[in-house]
């Protein structure tokens, strides 16, 4: 990509000095910093990719005065177009890359991949909790959307695992704020879903701090550029298995066993649609196999007794033992995790070819609900997508990812399909969104989730740290002619 390169010039608080921080500007942006995985695409005027804060903070002061909207560039891994402008100018935060490792912490820029955060705390015999399905997503893109994963059955989402965070605001305000660092403003309390999982809109409550308003806001409270995040000590040892079931309610019912009778770290499900579709990359799948749960177990050595303690359970639970999968090398978990990868890309791979958009929900309910919100999730679909749908993902979490594979021209009966099973999972106490975000392409599931005096309440946040509403405009806000910048 050709840069033009300016420098700016900013007066440095240490001694009057003056420093230059440079700031790439260009006009002509490669097509792949315009679109996301879920194929939604937009357009910018500049692309500003920034070396430091100051230069963060000049974009932004900048954008303010001009009023011009401002996206922040992720890696590209979202499905929900949050990252995609539709306008106005792209910050990209690529050269935040700076990635330490601590005894317990790793200190981490915004634009470091998620991959390169777990292969260095690897290294020092150490991990980082948060496990999103795709690790080329920048550790800026996980915080920005609460990404959770897999090892949120046990660790949570990204929430819980930052202790201080980096950002820039939209007046060029530059903040350092640590864990238990209230907000300097008044905070009104909402309502959240009693689901394990939620990162739709703002999760507010009288007297947060500033870690727990930033994780999650998408960017649209600021811009960050790095936090430290908690490392754990690595186990001595890993089971991993990818169990396969003859039928679904045998799965369903290993699952209510294994989260009360034994600790695992995930709990994932594949239906026998997600089966058929890897088969294509994976034809040692077992033909009668109905459903799969792939689970993960710490062990304190490999010789721990847990191990027996797991084949009794998957026996008792009806499992086709002998053709099941299971391991303890770090091979082993490298294939089941391909595995799990392979599905999402398998679906995206179909929707292109159809010339779809991706169609997929992230609907999260409380755990008691799990088997209900299946049931719906598969009545509804029979009805009008048989055998064009598939389900799988965190059932431990009662987290289940539906994707449709429609024509181009059923498109919007499955955009319907996927609005009615948002309003169902409000009514069982849920989350429209559990992990992936609401983006530019789900902002009509905001008012599913909140009353309009919610609503309000988190455009008053928005209002108070960005009042000329220029950062992720269009982003978990529908645009409406009351908003600060006029737009409609």
């Amino acid at each position: 990509m050709a840069a033009a390169i300016f420098a700016i010039m900013i007066r440095s608080s240490v001694a009057g000095r003056t420093v230059v921080h440079l700031v790439h500007e260009t006009s002509a942006i490669h097509p792949a910093y315009l679109e996301d995985a879920s194929g939604f695409r937009g357009h910018a005027e500049r692309l500003f990719i920034p070396e430091d804060e100051s230069g963060v903070a000049e974009v932004l002061q900048r954008a303010t005065r001009e009023r011009i909207p401002v996206t922040i560039s992720g890696a590209g891994t979202g499905v929900s177009g949050g990252r995609v402008p539709l306008g106005g100018w792209l910050l990209s935060l690529e050269k935040f890359s700076r990635l330490e490792i601590n005894q317990g912490t790793a200190l981490a820029g915004a634009g470091v991949l998620l991959r390169d955060l777990q292969a260095a705390a690897a290294a020092a015999g150490q991990f980082y909790a948060p496990d999103p399905t795709e690790t080329m997503a920048c550790i800026g893109g996980t915080i920005s959307t609460n990404a959770s994963g897999a090892r949120s059955f046990k660790y949570g989402a990204t929430r819980q695992h930052v202790s201080e965070l980096h950002a820039v605001l939209a007046s060029g305000e530059i903040l350092h704020v640590r864990r238990n660092q209230a907000a300097d403003f008044a905070i009104p309390s909402i309502s959240i879903p009693r689901s394990t999982k939620h990162a739709a809109g703002y999760s507010l409550r009288a007297g947060m701090d500033w870690i727990d308003l930033f994780v999650g806001s998408e960017g649209t409270l600021g811009v960050v550029t790095g936090a430290e995040l908690k490392l754990l000590q690595a186990p001595q040892s890993l089971l991993g298995g990818v169990i396969f079931f003859a039928n679904d309610a045998a799965a369903q019912d290993a699952v209510d066993d294994w989260s009360e009778t034994a600790s695992p770290r995930m709990i994932e499900y594949f239906d026998r649609p997600s089966l058929e579709l890897l088969r294509t990359r994976f034809p040692e799948i077992p033909t009668n196999a109905a459903a799969a749960l792939l689970i993960e177990q710490e062990l304190q050595s490999e010789d721990d007794g847990e191990t027996a303690h797991w084949l009794e359970r998957i026996e008792r639970a009806k499992a086709l033992v002998n053709d099941s999968w299971f391991g303890t090398s770090a091979a082993d978990r490298e294939r089941f995790r391909f595995f799990r990868h392979s599905l999402p890309e398998l679906v995206n791979e179909t929707l292109r070819r159809n010339g779809c958009l991706k169609m997929g929900s992230d609907c999260a309910v409380p755990v008691q609900h799990n088997r209900e919100m299946l049931n719906f999730y598969r009545a509804s679909l029979d009805e009008l997508f048989r055998g064009r749908y598939v389900i799988f993902g965190h059932i431990g979490d009662a987290h289940l990812h539906v994707n449709i594979l429609p024509s181009k021209e059923e498109s919007a009966q499955a955009a319907e399909i996927l609005l009615e099973f948002a309003r169902k999972a409000v009514e069982l106490g849920g989350s429209v969104s559990a992990e992936h975000g609401l983006g530019k392409r789900k902002t009509h599931l905001l008012p599913i989730q909140y009353s309009p005096r919610e609503i309000e309440a988190m455009r008053a946040v928005k209002r108070r740290l960005d009042p000329a509403w220029i950062l992720g405009r269009g982003t978990l806000f529908a645009e409406t002619a009351d908003d600060p910048s006029g737009a409609v």
